[in-house]
This record gives structure tokens, sequence and C-alpha cells, in this order.
């Protein structure tokens, strides 16, 4: 690449259920000003904008065009990408390439949703093969559930590690108040009783087994905003840039008949790629937080193999010793991740700038104690499609 690239600047809006209090255009404005005052800049300082959201989900097109007085892209370049539930960190990988490319200094990337205003389930159930897949499907839920069940056959997996995963996220949850859930109820309660009040209730709903209503994530209303600046610029900007060290992606579409359940091939492949050019021979010692792009609970456990943190079947042990909380040696979604937030457009922007945020010491309450000097993020979405970027505090050789 002509250019070394670093995150310098991240803003979000609160994240709700139900955004009423703004349109799009403003939803997405509030995160662009957050981002621009947390930078230091003014849209006058930026050369570039890439945006992106699941347009299909809400019904809409060009919103590149049309949320421009939000956006801040008046006379400016801008580009719009989607792909799915991994379009936040598309965006950003599409802003890395922009500055990279040695063509702009400060790209501003973009990612929003209004959940509140969409049909997110009957928009999955279109978009796939009206004969051999339609009637197979429950949105995104039914996919899900048969990785889970196979999962948990081939390695005697219960419905409590799942469960354990699910409580790590909401109560990291409680420490952003940026978050969308907040299930204050949680607070002072010892993580195996919180598990066994989720495991046993009847009011728990079972969607698909195993999975619960606690185990899914949320429909939420959100945006973010990451600005990726220059190796020319960025430590005049930012006091501790956020490093982009590798990046890559992968995708598999096929029937869902065909899809290898047992390992999430596209996650796998393109963390190995990443950590080959990155020099990270033991993710787990060398890596010092993660936001990782986990939809469900059983997520938590099987796709932190895929990624290699772990070896086949050991992921609840991870998740029970402790490892992956707050206070761990490799803390997971300090920020409470995709099952506490998820504005589909903007979530894997969020995953990216938050592992951003605690390289760069700068968020708050959901800052993890432990220096942080490799920050990995991930996403994941329809089509087995799978982003992953890793940042780091020191400057890329």
């Amino acid at each position: 690449m002509g250019k070394r690239v670093a995150i310098v600047g991240f803003g979000q809006t609160y994240q709700r259920s139900s955004r009423k209090d703004v349109n799009g255009v403003e939803l997405i404005n509030e995160a662009v000003q957050t981002a621009l005052k947390d930078a230091g800049l003014t849209i006058n300082d930026i050369d570039a904008v890439v945006i992106g959201n699941m347009d299909h989900f809400e019904g809409i097109n060009y919103v590149d065009m049309w949320s421009v007085e939000g956006s801040g892209a008046v006379m400016k370049p801008i580009i719009k990408v989607t792909t799915g539930g991994t379009t936040g960190t598309t965006v950003a990988m599409c802003a890395y390439y922009h500055v990279a490319s040695g063509l702009f200094d400060r790209v501003l990337a973009i990612g929003w949703e209004k959940n509140s205003e969409s049909d997110t389930t009957g928009a999955i159930i279109t978009a796939f093969h009206p004969v051999w897949e339609r009637p197979n499907l429950g949105g995104a839920i039914a996919g899900l559930a048969v990785e889970a069940s196979k999962y948990m056959h081939n390695y005697k997996i219960t419905e409590r590690d799942g469960a354990r995963v699910a409580v790590r996220e909401r109560l990291h949850a409680l420490n952003n108040p940026y978050a969308h859930l907040h299930q204050e109820w949680m607070k002072g309660m010892k993580v195996e009783q919180i598990v066994d009040m989720l495991v046993g209730s009847e009011q728990n709903q079972v969607l698909a087994y195993p999975l619960r209503m606690s185990d899914m994530c949320p429909r939420t209303d959100g945006a973010a905003a990451a600005i990726f600046a220059s190796e020319d610029v960025a430590e005049k900007l930012a006091p501790i840039p956020a490093w982009v060290h590798a990046t890559a992606n992968r995708h598999n579409y096929v029937y869902l008949g065909d899809l290898d359940w047992n390992v999430n091939e596209t996650l796998r492949d393109s963390s190995r790629k990443v950590f080959k050019k990155a020099g990270i021979k033991e993710p787990l010692k060398q890596i010092d937080v993660c936001e990782l792009y986990l939809p469900y609970s059983y997520a938590g456990l099987k796709w932190m193999e895929d990624i290699g943190f772990c070896g086949p079947g050991q992921g609840p042990k991870l998740v029970w010793d402790g490892i992956t909380d707050m206070d761990g040696e490799m803390p997971v979604n300090p920020s409470g991740g995709v099952m506490s937030s998820n504005p589909i457009g903007a979530t894997g922007l969020i995953r990216v700038g938050e592992a951003a945020l605690q390289i760069m010491r700068k968020a708050g309450t959901r800052q993890v104690q432990k220096d942080v000097n490799f920050a990995f993020a991930t996403g994941f979405g329809g089509c087995s499609w799978a982003d992953v970027m890793l940042l780091g505090k020191n400057k890329p050789a």
C-alpha cells in the first residue's frame, strides 16, 4: 500500500429500539458530528466519504445521494457499499483502502440503520431462493439454530454454555451508555445465578432450538462514523492513533444445505490471512482485546474456535474461565457487542470503532485496564461473509 493508515476519530449515536426523535439524515449527522469532534476536525477537512446501510431491509435506495446534508458529502467524492450484516466493517475497509491508495488523507466512514422502520425478517426471507430455501427460513434465526445444534452435538455443548456468553455481553453493556440493551436487573448478581435464570425461565422464549430470546441480538436504530487518516496527518490529529495493521474478507455464497456447518470457513480463512500478515502466531496471547461480531450466543463459543483463539470444543472453557471478561486475559466485546446493540448497517463499524477506542484509551467506562497494543475486530453477515481488521498502537513497519 502507498500509505499507512490509522483511525483518528470515532463517534456513535445512542442506540435504541426506536429513535423517533430523528430521521435518517439527522441520525447520520449525529454520528458524523461526534466523530469530527473526537478528531478535532470540521467537515471541510474531510476529503471523501464512504457510507453504507442495509437499504434492502428498509426498502430505500441511494442513501449516498439523499443523505448528503447529514453525511457532509456535499461536493465531495462519496461511495456507498452494502454487504449485508458486514456492511459496517466493509465501510471501514473501503475507507481504509481509499486512504491507503494515497488519493485521500482523511476519509469519513459512516454506517447507519433505522430498524424500527424496516422489516428485517421479511427482507431476509425474500432474498433467498423461493423454492429451495425459503420454506426452511425464519429470517436469520433458522440458519443460526442449525449451526448451534450441530456444534452442541459435536462437542456436548449445553444451553448453559450459550447463556454464559449472553450474560457476559449484557453485563459488559451495562458499562456502555450508547448500548441499546441495559438489563439493570443483572447488577449485583453472580454470573452462574443469571445463567441458571435464563436457562430455566419459561418466559425466556425458545425461538428455534436451542436459541432462546436471550441468545439473540436486538433490532436497533443507530449510526456510527469513523475517520481514517494517512500517516502524513494521523499523528498530528490523534495523540494515540489506532493503526490498521491488516484487514481481509471472505465470502461463500452457496445454498444453505451446501454449507459446512462444522466450521465458519470464511471467518477462519480471513482471520488466518490477517494473523499471517501481521505476524500473529498466538492470537490469544498477542491480541489484547476483541470486538467480535457475535449475533447470537453460541457464536461466542464456536467462532472463537474458528478464529483460532482455542481448539475445537474448547470455547466454553475459555468463556467460563473468565478469560474473555472485562478483567480477563483477552476481553471480548467490552462494549456489549452485537447482542446488546444491532443497528445493522452500523454494527460492524461499531466493532472497528470500539476496538480503536480501546487502543486510543478513549473508551471511558468500558475501557479495559490492561495496555492495549493489538485490538481485533470482525464483521459477519449474509452469504457467509466475514470481514476482519487488526488495529495496533504502534505504526506498522
